[in-house]
């Protein structure tokens, strides 16, 4: 009974919280519209989230594709603000695309979240057959070698940590 109401309970506490720090009071009336709003949107959320079943594995590997992320993201803020900074004219920008190997929908999401949140990059496609990602890049040097890039230190773990299970 109790989690038919609350499908996604942390995701309701998640959503209480962010609307407390949101509205920067913890009157009575606050406690109550975000406990509602996370109520309500968990319930939503568990009509929208079609997923299929799936098995995390292997948390080294989750623990060094974060560290990996981290790392990226701080030097592709450094080499971004050189680039901005600097003489604009020398930008190259491109579009590139990325063949998509992974089969579920998690590791996919992962993996454009991944590159859109590293400066410089940014997904601006998904295609219809979910087979190739569409990457905008601020200054491309290699298009293969960025490929192979995102492929080897993104897409490949992600595929691994994501077991897709036979529905």
């Amino acid at each position: 009974m109790l989690a038919r109401q609350f499908p996604h309970p942390w995701l309701s506490l998640i959503l209480l919280l962010t609307w407390l720090l949101l509205s920067n009071s913890l009157a009575p009336a606050h406690w109550l519209l975000g406990a509602l709003l996370g109520w309500a949107l968990g319930r939503l959320a568990d009509l929208w989230l079609v997923l299929g079943p799936f098995r995390l594995s292997r948390p080294g590997l989750m623990l060094r594709l974060a560290f990996h992320v981290l790392v990226d993201i701080v030097v592709a803020n450094v080499e971004v603000a050189v680039l901005v900074l600097g003489r604009t004219a020398r930008l190259r920008p491109a579009f590139i695309v990325v063949p998509l190997d992974a089969e579920h929908e998690l590791a996919t999401t992962a993996l454009i979240s991944i590159v859109s949140l590293s400066p410089g990059t940014l997904c601006a496609e998904l295609s219809d057959d979910r087979r190739s990602l569409l990457v905008h890049v601020l200054d491309l040097d290699d298009e293969a070698a960025l490929v192979a890039r995102i492929k080897s230190r993104y897409a490949t773990p992600l595929k691994e940590i994501f077991l897709c299970l036979p529905s």
